[in-house]
């Protein structure tokens, strides 16, 4: 199984913090965003990561490199700027992630979701957490039969996820916003839900980078 970490964003709330460097770059523990990710993804076994730059790239290929000193290959979807948002992103990377189904990861993310659990899982899949303050409403629900729909009460949804290139079948390169895609996978029940009740948070905000860095020194 691959994996695909989302990497293109400019993280613009970060304000300063990302006027030089991108957001998967920034720090928790010593350790890039997305460098936990990369680590946490070969320590479950992936041998194959595909990531998508645009803002300042070159700097996440310089620190990442091929992947060979984490165990595993990395390969990079260039997007130039603007980036193409979520869903033009993967559809972007398809040729690099193949027809088999992938895992998904937001590199803006700091979690100890284990990624193996999704190894070899037999659907499609998001993985829900509970709504942490800056999203209470939440965005997805789940029905009597374990999938993703849009019935209350709901849970937001955690930026890891297992899609496959047949949710993308028939798109153009360009710039896509990835939610239309899974409110259609939704109305077709192709998504399952996966519920996380573990540490989350969305690195979105310099508040919410140091609430990680706070988790991480207590580990």
């Amino acid at each position: 199984m691959k994996a695909m970490v989302l990497a293109a964003g400019r993280g613009e709330r970060m304000g300063d913090l990302t006027a030089v460097r991108p957001k998967p770059l920034l720090d928790v523990a010593g350790v890039p965003l997305i460098e936990h990710h990369v680590r946490r993804l070969a320590a479950c076994g992936i041998t194959e990561v595909v990531i998508n730059l645009s803002y300042r790239g070159t700097q996440i290929r310089d620190c990442l490199g091929d992947g060979r000193r984490f165990g595993l290959s990395i390969a990079y979807s260039e997007e130039g700027e603007p980036p193409l948002e979520t869903g033009g992103g993967i559809v972007q990377a398809l040729p690099l992630l193949g027809s088999e189904p992938f895992l998904l990861v937001n590199s803006d993310i700091y979690t100890e979701f284990d990624f193996a659990t999704l190894i070899g899982h037999p659907e499609l899949a998001l993985v829900l957490v509970p709504n942490p303050p800056h999203n209470p409403k939440g965005d997805f629900g789940v029905d009597a039969a374990g999938r993703v729909g849009a019935a209350a009460p709901l849970s937001t949804y955690a930026g890891i996820a297992v899609f496959s290139s047949r949710l993308f079948a028939g798109l153009a390169p360009g710039r896509r916003a990835l939610k239309p895609l899974l409110d259609a996978a939704i109305a077709r029940r192709e998504l399952a839900a996966v519920r996380f009740d573990g540490v989350w948070l969305d690195v979105g905000t310099p508040e919410r980078l140091e609430d990680a860095r706070r988790i991480a020194r207590r580990k």
